[in-house]
């Protein structure tokens, strides 16, 4: 047995110490076969392992999670796991299973090659050791590697164990585990944007809707994002950030976005006006003026700053781990980051829901304006019977 350390100052290792992160990729190096049992991992962590995996041409591999199906598990790790797991699968070369019979704590990784089992790792650190952040950087994790031939079987009994169908599963089989959602970041320090407590949320969620409407996102489906005739969706709607640049020299924000809302609906009774401003109170906890507005009152925004609507809706599937903001979208020739239908079916919603709340809130010279609240991820309709 050799102990494994993390790299902490004051406590940082010395010439004859080897941290736990570089014991596991000299591990993997050496290997053709990885399984690994962990209480936790991290979005982060999730992708560094994809990478090494796919760096090392590892030919099988088995992640094993054992902590969220009674506690939840944060939206942007599950998707994450969710496309990881299918990569794998579709490949042929392992899984990412979710212990479901109680709470697995436990930290192990074994390392083989050829079908023998060499090596492996006991001790403190959950996947996240492998790709540190601001939330486990000053975390100290302790942990020893054995190549002792019991021991590694030891180990590699009990990790197989924990594969049986009575105490995990293939996480894309997992019904009923409570999925925690991580906060949107991308409105976090915006101008005209303001945050409101979570009991103001739920007393708008509360009041009876004076009206209603489904307001339908226009996306492609994954296999239509190139599909650049002029009246696809890469020219409006929620995806007009991959329209022509207004300047040669400046892509579009990946944030820009355009709520196009069918005739049918704006022309609906209860419809918000054209041009008259209202404040909407999000689901999430966010707080700020909209309107409607262009011919026929199709667009539906936010009142001075138009990716403010773009940094709410797509910030949503951000935090979630089903796209990654773009930094230049004319260079994003692949598309990905455009909303797809797919993502949208994998989040759970396919339509914003809006609704007038029957409350009024003053504005900044002391006006009167409707409080409407604005929903992205609704159950049940708020308010609604």
């Amino acid at each position: 047995m050799k102990l494994l350390y993390s790299n902490i100052l004051p406590l940082g290792t010395s010439d004859n110490q080897q941290t736990i992160v570089d014991c596991f990729t000299s591990e993997l190096k050496k290997s053709d076969r990885v399984d690994i049992s962990v209480g936790y991992v991290s979005r982060a962590s999730l992708e560094e392992l994809e990478a090494l995996v796919d760096q090392n041409a590892i030919k099988n591999i088995c992640l094993n999670i054992g902590m969220y199906y009674i506690e939840g598990i944060p939206e942007g790790s599950y998707h994450t796991a969710l496309k990881l797991n299918k990569k794998w699968k579709d490949s042929g070369i392992g899984e990412i299973r979710i212990v479901k019979t109680f709470k697995y704590h436990g930290k192990l990784y074994a390392f083989y090659k050829d079908g023998v089992a060499h090596s492996a790792i006991i001790g403190s650190a959950n996947l996240g050791a492998i790709k540190l952040e601001a939330s486990n950087r000053r975390q100290y994790e302790i942990a020893s590697i054995t190549d002792v031939p019991e021991e590694v079987m030891e180990i590699t009994s009990f990790i197989d164990n924990l594969k049986a169908p009575n105490i995990s599963a293939n996480i894309a089989d997992i019904d009923g585990m409570p999925l925690i959602h991580e906060t949107n970041t991308a409105l976090t320090g915006i101008e005209l944007v303001t945050t409101v407590p979570q009991s103001n949320v739920d007393f708008y969620k509360r009041c009876a809707a004076y009206a209603s409407f489904l307001l339908p996102l226009k996306v492609p489906a994954y296999d239509e994002r190139h599909m650049d005739d002029g009246k696809h969706f890469t020219k409006s709607n929620v995806n007009v950030c991959y329209a022509a640049p207004r300047s040669k020299r400046k892509s579009r924000d990946w944030f820009e976005t355009q709520l196009t809302v069918a005739k049918e609906i704006t022309r609906t009774e209860g419809y918000p006006e054209k041009n008259v401003p209202f404040y909407v109170v999000t689901d999430d906890g966010y707080w700020f003026k909209a309107h409607t507005t262009s011919d026929g009152n199709k667009q539906f925004s936010a009142v001075g700053d138009e990716l403010i609507m773009g940094r709410w809706l797509k910030g949503r599937l951000a935090a979630a781990g089903l796209v990654k903001p773009v930094n230049d979208t004319q260079l994003d020739t692949d598309r990905s980051g455009m909303i797809t239908q797919e993502m949208l079916k994998e989040y759970g919603c396919e339509s914003l829901y809006l609704k007038k709340t029957g409350q009024t809130a003053l504005d900044e010279e002391g006006n009167p304006l409707d409080v409407w609240m604005l929903s992205f991820k609704p159950t049940n309709p708020e308010g609604d019977e």
